[in-house]
């Protein structure tokens, strides 16, 4: 019954995702077209006696504003690839991120969910006729709702409580669909970030986000996940019962969500939770070849025993040699005051492109505050801090050594992943002992770190 060769092609029919490809191109299209005539003005402007600067950044934020509102007037893939491309916001003013984040968040919340009826459809075509006999017990109504799919409670045939994650019919093709209309934003990123590649981060998150259409790639890697942390003393991971490609049954977990932590949680509970969330992110690719790369909230539930459950394994970064050494060498180097070694090592991975010059000086106030807590003993996030950083980030003049920065499509996931990770820690607060779990995870930063062998192209001091 659980095998590709019982999964039917999707049909399509399903009211909440807007996904026939006139409607969808004809919104897309609307995103190059208003950038060549915002340009058109620009250049009337300065032709005015308008300052080329103050055109410039008003172009960039033109463009930002209409990039932001036709995503968000989408859902399925456009939907997708704007919750992927929040890892550029940091380069953009609130007033043109903050609303778009607002719409993205009123399109998931109100999210209508699937009819029974078509629950149940969709549960024949995957499974059979007799699905029920799966499960002694089935709850019509999802206790979760996303972009690609939701998730309904039910009782397995054993009696076990399990999570059924059902994927939309449409889902696949409406994504699919939006990223190859959606290939357009090269020219467009390129007005912001004029030091940044777009095109391969593009076909990069592409790749990664139609992963998580595959739910028995999911799957794989759940169990990876749930076997390597079983009996863990910090972390717990639901094992996986069933899966094909459009369905996963796994085991039902509870604990309070990391929201409510965030919210209502003492001090020391939001501490130990920061500690556990950095722990699992630097740990996973040494002890699973896996970086789990969604690690949003609403993805982790703090349990009665104190472990850090985790959920949604749609979207992970395949590493088998674990965590890429050049952060954690890097790190150090610039913690010993090298910035020409930085610098150099940043341009041989591809952070500054070949025609590309940056200041050095500018770089290393930039980076600062975000390697900070890999040089005290305890650090706290916070909000404030996280603003400051943000503000440093959002400044679009052409002087900014934000925008003059690339990032290579082999590190787009663990650039998100540190984004995220970064925002849920100072949603907490935390005051932990991180630089420890640096230390101990990943590679380079000790100095005496076999991962970063003498005389690799790493090995820059």
């Amino acid at each position: 019954m659980w095998s590709k060769a019982l999964v039917i092609a999707d049909n399509g029919e399903v009211s909440d995702l807007p996904h026939r490809a006139v409607t969808r191109s004809a919104k897309l299209a609307t995103l190059p077209l208003g950038f060549a005539g915002r340009t058109a003005l620009g250049l009337g402007r300065r032709l005015g006696g308008a300052p080329a600067e103050r055109v410039a950044q008003e172009i960039q934020q033109r463009t930002a504003d209409q990039i932001f509102k036709v995503l968000g007037e989408l859902k399925g893939g456009a939907m997708k690839l704007g919750q992927a491309l929040s890892i550029f916001e940091a380069a953009l003013p609130p007033e043109i991120a903050g609303p778009y984040r607002a719409t993205l968040t009123r399109l998931q919340d109100a999210a209508p969910p699937l009819p029974a009826a078509t629950v149940h459809r969709v549960l024949a075509e995957q499974l059979g006729d007799d699905w029920r006999e799966n499960f002694r017990e089935f709850d019509d109504a999802p206790t979760a709702a996303a972009s690609i799919g939701q998730v309904h409670r039910a009782v397995w045939h054993d009696g076990r409580p399990v999570a059924v994650k059902i994927q939309y019919p449409g889902a696949g093709k409406a994504l699919i669909a939006d990223f190859n209309q959606l290939a357009r934003l090269g020219k467009l990123f390129g007005a912001m970030l004029p030091g940044l590649d777009i095109k391969p981060v593009l076909a990069e998150l592409k790749e990664r986000v139609a992963e998580e259409l595959d739910y028995l790639k999911e799957a794989e890697a759940q169990h990876a996940f749930a076997q390597e942390f079983r009996d863990d003393p910090d972390f717990h991971v639901p094992d996986v019962i069933a899966a094909n490609e459009q369905i996963l049954v796994s085991e039902w977990m509870t604990g309070t969500p990391l929201s409510r932590i965030i919210t209502d949680g003492t001090q020391e509970e939001r501490n130990r939770a920061g500690l556990q969330l950095v722990r699992f992110l630097f740990s996973s690719p040494a002890r699973v070849g896996m970086l789990h790369a969604d690690p949003h909230p609403g993805n982790f539930r703090v349990m009665e025993d104190g472990r850090l459950g985790v959920l949604d394994f749609g979207a992970v970064n395949r590493l088998p040699d674990g965590y890429p050494v050049v952060f954690g060498t890097l790190t150090r180097i610039f913690n010993q005051g090298d910035m020409e070694a930085v610098v150099r090592g940043l341009r041989e991975e591809g952070f500054i492109r070949p025609h590309i010059e940056v200041d050095a000086d500018a770089l290393r106030a930039f980076l600062a505050p975000y390697v900070e807590p890999t040089r005290v003993e305890e650090f706290t996030f916070s909000r404030e801090w996280l603003r400051q950083q943000a503000a440093t980030a959002a400044d679009l003049r052409p002087t900014n050594v934000v925008r003059q920065l690339n990032l290579p499509a082999s590190y787009v996931l663990v650039h998100r992943v540190h984004a995220a990770g970064v925002g849920v820690l100072c949603q907490l607060g935390a005051t932990a002992r991180f630089r420890d779990e640096v230390v101990r995870w990943v590679p380079g930063f000790a100095d005496d770190d076999p991962g970063d062998p003498e005389g690799s192209t790493l090995a820059l001091v």
